[in-house]
């Protein structure tokens, strides 16, 4: 028996899709550019790395409610969730493990301490306060540290109009399943002082985890009921001064499941607070850009299970996590020097502090971890333009943390513009690192397991290179964009049990190649087609195995269609191919390691523009009501329809 909480661990187009009823703002930074991927404001076309970029107006008009959802569409990213909205949902990040991607809320490390490895479950946030997600592939602990082997997935909240004294929006929606969904928020800017903030909330009973196909299955749903709030002040007390501080929070209530079982009374509660304060200073005619910042992050999460009819085990889980950052970062941009231009060096220095206090597991097998690391870093990274054809970006980072060895990571890339063929090459290197987590190091299990004080971070050594090209077709100069990009990751010193099971050790090795497709057609201002293949082989290095949960193929299609004005229909196809996975037969049996069968969930969202002020929407989610398991026994949710309401004022 499986419990919930223990499962383990399309390219997209950077487009800005602007409805008339969109939250009218002004923003901080042009649709095309982005931060992630070098931590200095970039073109999207000039950064050497994979970039995906979901626009608020992506996830209004495809109706994502959750972080989960609106990444099932990125290449090279499998989001593997076992059931509805709040549960378990891990990312796979071409082909690197669920705790190998590191997840930050404006630009600061979110991911929780006290997850058993590090994982981020991306199926707790909801996005009413997000402006933008941005998903960068490939390794890039250069810039950001341990876990971003895989990538790095970076939510963007609202910024406040810097026109309006105040502008209200909000949203309410309701449909099957007793679901109902509400945002309100307002934002502005007033002197020199600028303010944001929102509440928002989700409820539904949800439906049944449990796949139909096991006998003792019942009719037990799952139900959820979460909300958050986002508050933001800053202040411009002179030009080129910034001083500002954000606070937000989260708890979702959820029922939860085991297979292959219903579990009737198997609940959960998940909070987290987060805040941070920053400053920042442009200096030298606006030569050098620096800022200091101070951020806090606070998980709390409790699980809870009695005896019934279907099993005597009982359950009462405590995990605590909170990690402090302080950090120092600087922007300097350089003055041209003949063939070279736009040179820009970036470096700081982070202070991170991480502690954990963790309680679970039944009386006979508990589970405990109570322990605290401090860990220092010093980053830089250079970029620049050669002969206004070839971007050059490079990144050098040393992590030092207490109780083991430092980790030197690094990163190098370019992009290569022929404009006469319309086309972009680009090619990238580098290395990852992921810390071992607390629990690795520290955990105990009563008298079974001890954790292993003396584990190494695991490393990775990636590279990339592809290309994307625009042909004049559809009577315009971009009507068809290809896209195609092979990446190559080689892995080691991967964190496992020993052959006791009683400590973990530095034992297992992974090689991971694939290639992404993609293709956006344009083909009039009323059709837009999005699609995107991902290829993956992800083998244990040692064994030849395929690793767990890491389809082979992956097939996203989605469409932006205005048929008549004002209104905007996105359906979404989202097709996931066969994986390797922990397996029970129809008959509840485990059966190990074996074939998870591949499967499809078609989405369609629809929106009408009645004013420039009101939009009306209906979201279809699993309209063919699939059966497909994401997780081995746990089944997407079935058929469902939203229908609401979003407004500014």
């Amino acid at each position: 028996m499986r419990r919930l909480l223990l499962l383990a661990t399309t390219l997209s187009p950077a487009t800005a899709l602007m409805p008339a009823t969109a939250w009218s703002q002004t923003p901080l930074l042009l649709p095309d550019t982005v931060v992630t991927a070098t931590r200095v404001p970039t073109p999207a076309e000039r950064v050497p790395a994979a970039i995906t970029i979901i626009s608020r107006e992506t996830i209004q008009e495809r109706g994502y409610q959750t972080l989960a959802e609106a990444l099932r569409s990125v290449p090279g990213f499998t989001m593997i969730q076992a059931g509805g909205i709040g549960q378990q949902a891990s990312g796979f990040v071409r082909g690197a493990n669920s705790n190998q991607v590191t997840v930050l809320l404006d630009g600061v490390v979110i991911n929780d301490p006290s997850t058993p490895a590090g994982a981020f479950n991306f199926g707790n946030d909801l996005l009413g306060d997000i402006e933008r997600i941005e998903v960068l592939r490939g390794p890039a602990s250069a810039l950001y540290g341990s876990s971003a082997i895989g990538g790095v997935v970076n939510m963007i909240t609202r910024r406040a109009p810097a026109d309006k004294a105040f502008q209200g929006f909000g949203e309410l929606a309701g449909g099957t399943q007793d679901t109902a969904r509400g945002t309100i928020g307002g934002a502005g800017t007033i002197g020199i002082w600028d303010y944001m903030a929102a509440i928002q909330g989700l409820t539904t009973r949800g439906s049944n985890a449990v796949a139909p196909r096991f006998p003792n299955r019942t009719s037990e749903r799952d139900g959820f009921q979460g909300a958050a709030g986002t508050a933001r002040l800053g202040v411009t007390p002179i030009e080129g001064l910034r001083l500002e501080g954000l606070l937000r929070w989260r708890e979702n209530h959820l029922d939860l499941d085991s297979v292959p079982y219903d579990d009737p009374n198997y609940t959960g509660n998940d909070r987290r607070w987060y805040g941070q304060l920053r400053g920042s200073a442009v200096l030298l005619d606006g030569a050098w850009t620096t800022g200091l910042r101070v951020a806090q992050t606070e998980d709390r999460r409790s699980y809870h299970n009695l005896m019934d009819a279907g099993s005597t085990a009982t359950t009462d889980d405590l995990f605590r996590g909170s990690r402090t950052t302080y950090e120092w970062t600087n922007t300097v941009r350089l003055p041209d020097a003949g063939i070279v231009t736009d040179p820009a060096l970036s470096f700081g220095l982070t202070h991170a502090r991480e502690a954990v206090d963790q309680n679970s597991g039944s009386p006979a097998f508990r589970t405990t971890t109570h322990a605290t690391e401090t860990s220092d870093a010093a980053q830089a990274a250079l970029q620049f333009r050669v002969l206004e054809r070839l971007d050059i970006a490079a990144g050098l980072r040393r992590d030092a943390y207490e109780g083991f060895d430092e980790a030197t990571t690094w990163r190098l890339g370019g992009v290569f513009a022929i404009p006469e063929a319309a086309t972009r090459l680009r090619a990238a290197a580098g290395s990852g690192f992921k810390a071992p987590a607390l629990y690795e190091r520290f955990g105990r299990i009563g008298t079974y397991f001890r954790g292993n004080p003396d584990l190494r971070p695991e490393y990775s050594e990636s590279w990339e290179i592809g290309s994307e090209t625009d042909l004049p077709v559809f009577g315009r100069p971009d009507g068809l964009t290809l896209g195609v990009t092979y990446f190559d990751t080689k892995s080691r010193d991967l964190i496992n049990y020993d052959t006791t099971y009683s400590t973990l050790v530095n034992v297992d090795r992974a090689r991971i190649k694939g290639i992404e497709w993609t293709a956006t057609a344009r083909i009039s201002p009323e059709i837009e087609l999005t699609g995107a293949w991902t290829i993956t082989d992800a083998r244990n290095a040692r064994t030849g195995e395929r690793l767990l949960r890491r389809p082979e193929n992956q097939w996203s299609l989605s469409a932006r269609l205005v048929p008549v004005p004002k209104v905007v229909v996105s359906p979404e196809v989202l097709v996931v191919g066969r994986t390797q996975d922990s397996t029970y037969d129809d008959s509840g049996n485990f059966v190990g390691a074996a074939e998870n069968k591949a499967g499809t969930v078609v989405n369609v969202t629809a929106t009408y523009a009645w004013t420039e002020a009101i939009t009306f929407f209906t979201e279809g989610r699993n309209l063919g009501n699939s059966r497909y398991e994401p997780a081995n026994g746990f089944v997407v949710p079935g058929r469902s329809l939203l229908v609401g309401t979003r407004f500014v004022f």
